[in-house]
Order: structure tokens, then sequence, then C-alpha cells
């Protein structure tokens, strides 16, 4: 029994060459849709495989900008902090300590710091203003004030002001009366 099956049917005479030559195209006809389902099935999956992959790639990419953004930041914070700390302590003044007890308000509280006489003029008239430094204050110049705020504006000492706090009616009527000079509080 030489050939194939369907030549021993074609010799039996079960199958004539028309239908022989129909199925054998039909046969190929399949064959080349498999064939092209099989690479189209591959090309899918590569698609989806290389979209996720792109779509992991640009997740990634947007976290690791997002970090050295925030990184960026961070040094740039630091550095401003070093700016500051340097500035106060290159203007901070020195032999400010005295028997004069100097009351300021720091927020909601009032602190005392003990300063000399020319200190304490200074403070009075702006020329000197007080800064939070090393978890306690330094005394500065005017001058060095507004590089200090550029850098941290919650470096400098705020209390509370009666000057924002009056009405112009009110800020009339307390000019009329003259503070004595020798008044400490």
């Amino acid at each position: 029994m030489a050939g194939s099956l369907f030549d021993q049917l074609k010799k039996s005479g079960l199958v004539d060459e028309k239908k022989a030559k129909k199925i054998q195209r039909e046969k190929q006809q399949q064959a080349k849709k498999q064939k092209a389902n099989k690479s189209k099935k591959g090309t899918v999956e590569q698609s989806e495989a290389s979209k996720l992959a792109q779509k992991a790639a640009a997740e990634k990419a947007k976290r690791d900008q997002e970090l050295n953004q925030k990184r960026q930041q961070e040094q740039a914070q630091k550095a401003r902090q070093a700016e500051l700390k340097q500035i106060i302590e290159s203007n901070r003044l020195t032999n400010f300590e005295g028997d004069i007890s100097y009351h300021f308000a720091d927020g909601e509280k009032v602190q005392n710091l003990h300063v000399n006489a020319k200190t304490q003029k200074g403070l009075a008239n702006g020329q000197l203003q007080l800064v939070h430094f090393n978890q306690g204050y330094a005394i500065v110049r005017a001058d060095a004030v507004e590089k200090i705020v550029q850098r941290d504006p919650n470096a400098l000492v705020k209390g509370k002001s009666l000057e924002t706090e009056l009405s112009e009616e009110d800020k009339d009527y307390y000019a009329k009366f003259e503070i004595p000079d020798d008044l400490v509080w």
C-alpha cells in the first residue's frame, strides 16, 4: 500500500478528480487561515504584552519623576535652611547680655531676654530684630531681616501687635498720650 489515503480512495473510485481538487483547495485554505490566526494571536498577545510593558514603563517614569522632584524640593529646603543659618550667624549680635529684662511676645507666649541698654533701645526702635535660632533666640540687625524673611518668614519672632488690632479711630485717640522714656515692662 503505497501512496496517501487520498490516492488510494481515488484508485478505488470512491473519490473523483473534481472532488479531490476541491478537498485539497479547502484543506490548503484552512491551513492558510490557521496559520494567519496563529500569527494574529501572536501579534495580539505581543501587542498586549508590549502595551502592558509600555504602561509599566510610563508609570515607573512618572513615579521616578515625582520622587526626583520631591528630592529636589528637599535639597532646596536644606539649602535655604543652611543659607538662613549662615545669615543669622553672620549678622547676629554678640555681647548683648545685660541687666535689663526685655520682655517680648512670641506668638501667644511672653518671653524674657536679658539685654544691655543699647540693645534694648535698638529693639525698641526697630534697628534690631529677634529671630528664632537653635531652639532659642538671636538678635540681628534690621538690614538682615529682609534676607531672613526671604528664606523663612517663620524665623522672625512675631508677637501680637496692638497696631494691627486697633482701628484708625483708636490709634488717633492713643496718639494723644505720650509714653514716658523710662517705662520698662
